[in-house]
């Protein structure tokens, strides 16, 4: 399992007029849909969902929601840099400003679980968010994110 096979190069975008962690859940919602025709609506209701369970910001800007849903046949991603960082209840009380989504089928297991822990390790590198947060181009985020993962496998 490796990033370009979770992310699309269009389901990365900078955002600069994120206000709420709904108004959030509704972008990626949307982008999602773009991305992968997945329902905007249910992708809203399943990330509220999970994050009722408890806030997914990991720490040092960095937030990692994620939702399984019904109707897809593999995990995907959502990446996406905010110009302004936004209050997500994160475990270091710090605001967030680099947002992985990741979906996942209802069913999977394993897959669900690798694809989290190689997205976390991804978002933990120092080096890496720092030249997330150096860029303002999707095309650039993605390349970012992808040879990312290539360092961390070598």
């Amino acid at each position: 399992m490796d990033l370009t096979n979770l992310l699309l190069p269009g389901a990365v975008k900078v955002l600069s007029n994120v206000t709420s962690k709904k108004r959030l859940f509704q972008d990626l919602g949307e982008i999602a849909h773009s991305a992968y025709g997945l329902n905007a609506p249910q992708t809203v209701d399943a990330l509220q969902e999970r994050e009722s369970l408890g806030p997914t910001g990991v720490g040092h800007g960095v937030a990692l929601p994620h939702a399984r849903l019904h109707g897809l046949d593999r995990v995907v991603g959502v990446f996406l840099r905010l110009e302004k960082p936004l209050d997500f209840d994160a475990v270091d009380r710090l605001p967030v400003d680099l947002v992985f989504a990741l979906f996942a089928p209802k069913d999977s297991g394993v897959e669900h679980l690798k694809a989290l822990a190689l997205v976390s390790r991804t978002m933990r590198n120092a080096e890496t968010c720092t030249k997330l947060r150096a860029n303002t181009d999707p095309a650039a985020l993605h390349a970012v994110l992808t040879a990312a993962q290539g360092v961390q496998a070598a």
